[in-house]
């Protein structure tokens, strides 16, 4: 066999590769070595597809906010987004879970996409999704990026969205409206592009678009790009709780429940 055939047969290996669902406080966790060929494989089967990626914070909410919760376990795709869940299922469950922040797994998709498939970023502030959309361009000159809107629409504005949704049907569409609202709009027009792969995406389009920077390397590779956003904005330090309430939230209900 050809090196060309067998590393064909590999892709083709690895696109079929069935997601491994673990368990994090009664939420789901999927597991895979290839996220991206998992959901360019639901692409070109034209599966309509939700990803939810999940982190401390959002496991927290959950616990408290029901709706959230369903439409969590509801999801095609929930990757683990957060060190909180890496780190449970190392620590409390002898797993070996490599973390997929939201951010990278969002780019390494829109990185494999060729021209055939239509792109449409929603959400943030004007500027900034329209400059993560011109930065994108510049990163990947075939990247058909067909709608790009604001998270601020309204009235008309938000109507002629919709609609624009409706007629161009993206086979893409990120979804950064913050946790949980960008979830719920997901789930409130998810009907509009049925065969569409929609993402939640958070904040992502403020690093894309150049507005604020991730945590160096070295910082994410040990856990701590909680810290560097507190530093970036300390008024987020209520929302940075969540992490070691998770801790002992996660430990309590494995000895309770799982």
């Amino acid at each position: 066999m050809d090196s060309d055939q067998h590393q064909l047969e590999q892709h083709q290996l690895e696109q079929h590769q069935e997601l491994e669902t673990l368990s994090v406080m009664g939420l789901p966790v999927h597991n895979t070595d290839n996220y991206v060929g998992w959901l360019n494989r639901r692409l070109s089967d034209r599966k309509g597809t939700h990803v939810v990626t999940l982190n401390a914070e959002m496991c927290m909410q959950a616990q408290q906010n029901r709706p959230l919760r369903d439409f969590i376990e509801k999801a095609d795709l929930v990757a683990p987004d957060g060190s909180g869940v890496e780190l449970y299922f190392r620590l409390m469950r002898g797993k070996t879970l490599q973390r997929y922040p939201g951010i990278e797994l969002a780019a390494d998709l829109l990185q494999s996409l060729g021209p055939d498939y239509k792109v449409a970023f929603y959400g943030g502030q004007p500027a900034v999704v329209q400059a993560a959309a011109e930065q994108w361009k510049v990163r990947s000159p075939q990247l058909n990026l067909v709608i790009v809107q604001h998270g601020y629409a309204q009235g008309d504005e938000l109507a002629s969205f919709i609609h624009q949704l409706e007629q161009a049907q993206p086979d893409l569409i990120f979804v950064g409206l913050g946790v949980p609202r960008q979830e719920f709009w997901i789930a409130e027009h998810r009907h509009l592009c049925p065969h569409a792969i929609w993402i939640g995406i958070g904040g992502s389009y403020d690093i894309w678009s150049g507005m604020k920077a991730r945590a160096p390397k070295w910082m994410r590779t040990i856990h701590l790009e909680w810290l560097y956003r507190l530093y970036q904005e300390p008024w987020r330090w209520r929302r940075m709780l969540a992490l070691p309430q998770f801790v002992w939230a996660s430990f309590w209900y494995r000895l309770q429940k799982e």
